[in-house]
């Protein structure tokens, strides 16, 4: 993607995702979106074929590339930069952290379902790649489809816990505590 393309691109992303913050998902228009974004309705549409695609495009941009970077190099620039570190968990609290393209700003936000469902689907995969790091902490009585449920509610609530209480700790500190409780 050229860097023109890129820029009306993460237009209509920061455009969306303010919008989100103050209104509900429904409520948004296109025509909304466009005018906060400063773009024109043939740039919206040719990006985005609806508000609809537009959600799932900002969902992919927000978690996608972190899900996926463990496949490549570990490095990856989809509308940030990061050097991935060893712990994909630790990878996933850094960018809370440094709320990249107001993450956190939605998931306080009355649309969190609409993310959450996104995530926890993403996450659900992560979880099954990596299950090997959580065996040692699985009852044999627990069947493995109940247990990566549970390795993942348990992130997702420990990310919505943290940012709650306002990220006061560490990305390191909280994928330590999420670790130590699965």
């Amino acid at each position: 993607m050229d860097r023109r393309k890129r820029k009306s691109r993460e237009a209509i992303f920061n455009a969306f995702v303010n919008l989100l913050s103050k209104k509900s998902f429904d409520n948004i228009t296109v025509g909304e979106i466009i005018e906060q974004a400063d773009v024109g309705r043939a740039t919206f549409y040719a990006h985005f074929e609806t508000k609809e695609f537009l959600l799932k495009g900002l969902c992919a941009e927000l978690f996608d590339h972190i899900f996926e970077s463990e496949l490549k190099n570990n490095t990856h620039r989809n509308i940030f930069q990061c050097d991935a570190p060893n712990s994909v968990f630790l990878h996933l609290f850094q960018h809370f952290k440094k709320n990249d393209n107001n993450i956190c700003k939605l998931l306080s936000s009355e649309n969190n379902g609409l993310f959450l469902k996104y995530f926890n689907d993403s996450l659900i995969k992560l979880i099954k790649n990596h299950l090997h790091e959580f065996q040692n902490q699985k009852p044999d009585i627990v069947s493995e489809d109940f247990w990566i449920s549970y390795v993942t509610s348990t992130f997702v609530n420990t990310v919505l816990w943290w940012v709650e209480k306002d990220m006061q700790l560490s990305p390191e500190t909280i994928t330590n505590y999420f670790l130590a409780v699965v």
